[in-house]
């Protein structure tokens, strides 16, 4: 970290600490919440209500962290590298734990549920101190100055991540739904967060190595079973008929048992004599007629005819 942001983070942390002083005092800060809150922004200028009420949006943080996320993911997939996605992670996670520890321990209530004109309304279950809504938006627009590459682009994300985060805490106290006080220790609470960052570059950059070094893992085990060939079945060997010796080619040859004498009969066949294929056999080619000869019969001749005189 630079001598310059040093400087500027003590500078910050000195501000976080007198605006929770002078709420815990009930000082000057605190009549100056109750004097606006008396004083109903909203129903001074209603033509503006419509407008920032959407405009409020842009510090919740579900939808300004996919905004953000899915801008930071095209510029990891482009730039190869996870950097921009676990700074905003780191970012966020610190928000939550230093902001919402914040919240929970001071328990203060907004303008809307205040109960006695005057008190801070502190120690009171709520969760109001600081705003969360100016808070996020100082850290997820701000990352995108803090991530630029250029110094010209780092320039302008400033100046327009300042001016969101400026009118985001603004409008909370003009719809009513912040103090002032909250909106000022919110801009402290998120300028202090993108202040560190440069202390946790370390454990960032540990954190990329070691998901590229799974990654990597990943890929070579699949390379290693892709590369490894299928084991080839053996060819079928026939199987061989038993030879017999001497001995057993002057044995009978003997039917399988139960087949033709009878199921579950033990007892041999007898041999039965050599019967050629048809294909064997020669072929018999007629001569003259298919007819046997009779030798009873006497060949038939014309009768005599009569010689007529």
């Amino acid at each position: 970290m630079s001598r310059h942001r040093v400087v500027l983070f003590g500078a910050t942390m000195a501000f976080y600490l007198a605006i929770v002083v002078a709420v815990l005092g009930s000082s000057w800060l605190v009549e100056l919440d109750w004097k606006v809150m008396l004083y109903r922004p909203y129903e001074q200028w209603p033509q503006l209500h419509a407008f920032l009420d959407y405009f409020v949006v842009l510090g919740q943080r579900g939808p300004t962290a996919v905004m953000v996320m899915a801008w930071l993911g095209w510029r990891s997939w482009r730039q190869h590298t996870l950097r921009p996605l676990l700074t905003l992670g780191a970012a966020l996670l610190l928000l939550n734990m230093t902001v919402g520890s914040v919240k929970l321990g001071l328990g203060r209530l907004g303008p809307h549920y205040a109960t006695q004109i005057g008190s801070a309304e502190l120690f009171a279950g709520g969760d109001i101190f600081p705003s969360g809504h100016t808070a996020n938006a100082v850290v997820t627009w701000g990352i995108l100055a803090y991530l630029a590459t250029t110094p010209r682009a780092r320039r302008w994300l400033s100046v327009i991540s300042a001016m969101v985060a400026l009118g985001v805490g603004a409008t909370t106290v003009y719809l009513g739904t912040h103090w002032v006080s909250d909106v000022l220790l919110g801009w402290a609470a998120g300028l202090l967060i993108l202040l560190a960052l440069p202390w946790f570059e370390p454990l960032i950059a540990r954190a990329e190595a070691f998901v590229f070094a799974v990654r990597e893992k990943v890929r070579e085990r699949r390379r290693s079973r892709a590369s490894v060939p299928a084991p080839v079945p053996a060819p079928a060997v026939p199987a061989m008929p038993p030879q017999r010796g001497h001995d057993e080619d002057d044995a009978p040859v003997r039917e399988p048992v139960g087949v033709a004498g009878g199921r579950g009969s033990g007892r041999p066949l007898p041999a039965r004599p050599y019967q050629p294929a048809r294909s064997e056999r020669p072929p018999v080619v007629p001569a003259g007629t298919r007819r046997p000869p009779h030798t009873e019969r006497t060949p038939r001749t014309a009768p005599a005819r009569p010689l007529g005189g």
